[in-house]
């Protein structure tokens, strides 16, 4: 099936990398026109030969930033908040500062998006948003992932409120949660452990291999089209089987 989203503009945060990247390209696949943002600026202007049609520099902490930047596009009929920050530790190696910096990337960027796109999704009839969780912290708990697990717990309960209070306005919000996928950035997690690190996040799958960005991008696909019009609220897993 092509032309899932088409006619449908959309937003995507951290597009240069990793899921976010892959659900850019899959949208404008799909159809859709696609404004793609990210920190790395270089990043994400290569989306244009993916199809994208927008790129955008745009930091997710900047408040006044995420304002003019949903000024400036207007309204959307897709906000898919990609932008996140994997913490290693337990509550003993998480200061104040990591606590704050993760909470405020992986949750309150969402809560920035979320507050400056909705109004024109609402006067143009709804939308959908979706929103990246983690199987750590919404189903399971992960080892050394203290506050990144708390920040995901909190994206899975702000995706419930927003679609909660807008679920007879036309809007429908929805997160999915990722396993372990091969991205940059696990990949550099893995090599900071020294070599076979990969092989170890490896061994834990049930599934015997890591996720793709790409079968993540297929989910949010999913939940940004038509087809999921009578679903809101949901935390939607693809884990391999972690959870299990």
């Amino acid at each position: 099936m092509s032309g899932r989203l088409k006619g449908k503009r959309a937003f995507v945060t951290a597009a240069a990398a990793g899921i976010g990247r892959a659900c850019a390209i899959a949208f404008a696949r799909e159809g859709a026109t696609v404004i793609a943002t990210d920190l790395d600026e270089k990043g994400v202007a290569a989306l244009t030969s993916e199809g994208v049609k927008e790129t955008y520099k745009l930091d997710m902490r900047d408040t006044a930033a995420v304002d003019a930047m949903a000024k400036k596009v207007g309204k959307v009929d897709i906000l898919l908040n990609a932008a996140g920050f994997v913490h290693n530790g337990t509550v003993l190696e998480c200061s104040d500062q990591d606590w704050d910096f993760s909470f405020d990337l992986n949750v309150k960027s969402m809560h920035r998006t979320i507050k400056a796109f909705l109004p024109a999704m609402l006067a143009g009839g709804g939308g959908s948003i979706v929103n990246i969780a983690s199987a750590a912290g919404v189903f399971k708990a992960a080892p050394n992932r203290y506050v990144y697990s708390a920040t995901k717990a909190a994206v899975a309960a702000l995706t419930r409120a927003v679609a909660v209070d807008f679920i007879t306005k036309g809007i429908r919000c929805n997160c999915f949660c990722p396993g372990t996928i091969e991205t940059p950035s696990m990949l550099g997690r893995a090599a900071s452990l020294g070599a076979g690190g990969r092989e170890m996040f490896v061994s834990r799958q049930p599934m015997g291999r890591l996720g793709t960005a790409e079968e993540m991008a297929s989910l949010a696909v999913y939940l940004a089209s038509d087809e999921s019009s009578f679903t809101t609220g949901v935390a939607h897993i693809a884990d391999g089987g972690w959870t299990l």
